[in-house]
C-alpha cells in the first residue's frame, strides 16, 4: 500500500517544481531543519523545521513540522487568526509567521504563503545610474 507524502514533503516538491529549490540543511544539531533560499541572493523565503509542540502552545510532549515564510507586516496579525498559523517561531514576528504542517491549513493557502514568502524575499532591482549630458 502506498503512503501519501506528508505536508512537509509536498511543500519541499512544490519549491523545487517552482523555484527550483533544493533544500539546505546547514545545521548539523538539527538534521531535519531544511531551508530554502533563493538562488539569485541566497535570501531565506522559507525555513522547514520540527519543534516541541509546547514551543506553539500546543499539547506538550510532541513535536510539530512547521514552516516558517516571510509576509506583509500589515497581513501578520490577521495571519494569525488563522487556525494553523502562529507568531513567528525562532524569527522576526513583524515580518516572519509559522505554519503548523499538520493540514489544519488547506494546502492551496499554503502554497500561496509560499508564493508570497518568495515574492518579498526577491533581489531588488538594480537602480540605473542617471547619466547627465
Amino acid at each position: 500500500m502506498e503512503t501519501k507524502p506528508s505536508q512537509r514533503e509536498r511543500l519541499l516538491r512544490y519549491a523545487a517544481e517552482n523555484y527550483g529549490t533544493t533544500p539546505e540543511y546547514p545545521w548539523d544539531g538539527t538534521p531535519d531543519a531544511a531551508v530554502l533560499r533563493h538562488m539569485g541572493n541566497q535570501k531565506w523565503y522559507g525555513l522547514l523545521m520540527r519543534i516541541p509542540s509546547e514551543k506553539l502552545g500546543l499539547a506538550p510532549g510532541g513535536t510539530a513540522d512547521i514552516l516558517n515564510v516571510k509576509c506583509s507586516p500589515l497581513e501578520t496579525g490577521s495571519l494569525r487568526q488563522k487556525p494553523g498559523i502562529f507568531p513567528a517561531y525562532h524569527m522576526n514576528k513583524t515580518h516572519w509567521i509559522t505554519i503548523l504542517l499538520d493540514g489544519t491549513l488547506p494546502e492551496p493557502e499554503l502554497f500561496w504563503l509560499l508564493d508570497e514568502s518568495y515574492t518579498l524575499t526577491m533581489p531588488k532591482p538594480r537602480k540605473r545610474k542617471e547619466v547627465h549630458p
